[in-house]
């Protein structure tokens, strides 16, 4: 938001109309102003306000009601990272994520199904390939390298052992103040819910 801040009405006196104004001119009085009401106006730019924003559902699939805002935002200049924790059957990983309107990187992890179960029942590879998208979306969050970073399935994430909870909340605390973040999924954590700006909780119809 900026806000102008006007130091002067250009020739006419504070509190007085233009044809009064001109009275006053013509019997000579002079009128005298202070040195800084000869600046342009002074301009005070506020810093924008990033919002954590968090989309969650009883079910599965919250996903795909934040992805059009995802592309939308990209398709109109802003840096984009989509991060799918749990998403797997396309053998992605970090290196292998497409890129869309040419500002939007998709991120899943390199696993061959989707996550439902504790990670300790998986393959230590397949922890391991969760871990380092989480790792990547925190380093991106902290160096402000995106607009906005959509983490889809956070929470269930943290629930199931893939991601420690406690590096998760000290990275939002520390999110740059401009940017934006959706978490999306069923399982959100109180200390979650506690930061965010923002909560949308869809429900099935009856």
């Amino acid at each position: 938001m900026t806000a102008s801040l006007s130091t002067g009405l250009g020739d006419t006196p504070y509190g007085v109309r233009p044809s009064a104004a001109a009275s006053v001119a013509s019997m000579g009085v002079s009128r005298h102003r202070p040195a800084a009401a000869s600046t342009a106006s002074l301009r005070l730019l506020a810093q924008p306000e990033g919002l954590l924003h968090i989309h969650t559902a009883p079910f599965r699939g919250s996903f795909s009601a934040v992805l059009s805002q995802a592309l939308r935002t990209a398709g109109l200049g802003s840096r984009v990272l989509v991060c799918q924790f749990l998403k797997g059957g396309v053998n992605q990983g970090v290196e292998a994520g497409p890129t869309l309107c040419g500002r939007l990187r998709w991120l899943r992890p390199d696993v061959e199904d989707c996550l439902a179960e504790p990670a300790h029942t998986y393959d230590p590879d397949v922890a391991d390939s969760v871990r380092r998208v989480w790792q990547f979306s925190r380093d991106q969050l902290l160096s402000a390298a995106v607009d906005l970073m959509v983490l889809d399935e956070l929470g269930l994430a943290i629930d199931l052992g893939f991601v420690d909870a406690g590096e998760v909340l000290a990275a939002l605390e520390q999110r740059p103040a401009p940017m934006d973040v959706i978490l999306t999924g069923p399982a959100m954590a109180p200390e979650l819910m506690a930061l965010a700006d923002q909560v949308t909780q869809l429900r099935r119809g009856a």
